[in-house]
């Protein structure tokens, strides 16, 4: 395989992962990715296709996620540089691959973020449609909202990045939006 396709990845994903907050997840970060990717002038496709993979094992092994990625990756022909890349979304966690790349910083970033910003969306009733970064980073800085999303790591990634939070944030907002039908953040219609 020469490069991971969108199309690819939702078909090696859909293997492991049957559960439906983890497909959306894996939608969220790939929306995610694919914003990340037109801020540094890279392959849109190529880095929501990795988006859409990062959590492979994370399903069947959550006790040991990323343990089982990168040989049946490797087997199924995902280039090198992908199956780094989502090793590297572990890093500190459960994983020693630092992010280097842009793109493996972007997915160690964007993982945690994007839950984040689902959550402010749902509150809304034009779900993501309406969200500006302003109202997001209301709900950013209330620790009790989306607690389980671990904003340490988030920064950790931000910085890496070399960016605010806020200018990350704003990044994946607009790809998460162009995919709010699929995301399921439309709203309520109210």
């Amino acid at each position: 395989m020469e490069k991971l396709t969108l199309e690819k990845a939702k078909e090696i994903n859909a293997t492991m992962v049957t559960e439906d907050h983890l497909l959306l997840h894996a939608a969220n970060v790939s929306a995610a990715m694919g914003a990340m990717a037109e801020h540094f002038g890279e392959d849109k496709e190529h880095w929501e296709a990795v988006g859409w993979l990062h959590d492979y094992d994370y399903e069947k092994y959550p006790e040991e996620h990323l343990a089982h990625t990168e040989e049946p990756l490797r087997a199924l022909g995902v280039p090198e540089e992908d199956i780094r890349a989502i090793l590297a979304h572990g890093y500190s966690i459960c994983a020693d691959v630092e992010p280097i790349t842009n793109m493996e910083k972007s997915l160690f970033a964007v993982d945690e973020l994007t839950g984040i910003v689902q959550a402010a969306a749902r509150m809304r009733p034009a779900g993501i449609t309406d969200l500006e970064v302003k109202s997001f980073m209301k709900k950013w800085k209330d620790k009790r909202f989306a607690a389980k999303c671990n904003r340490e790591l988030i920064l950790q990634g931000c910085e890496m990045l070399g960016m605010d939070i806020k200018d990350v944030a704003e990044i994946v907002i607009r790809g998460m939006k162009e995919h709010a039908e699929e995301l399921q953040l439309t709203g309520s219609g109210e």
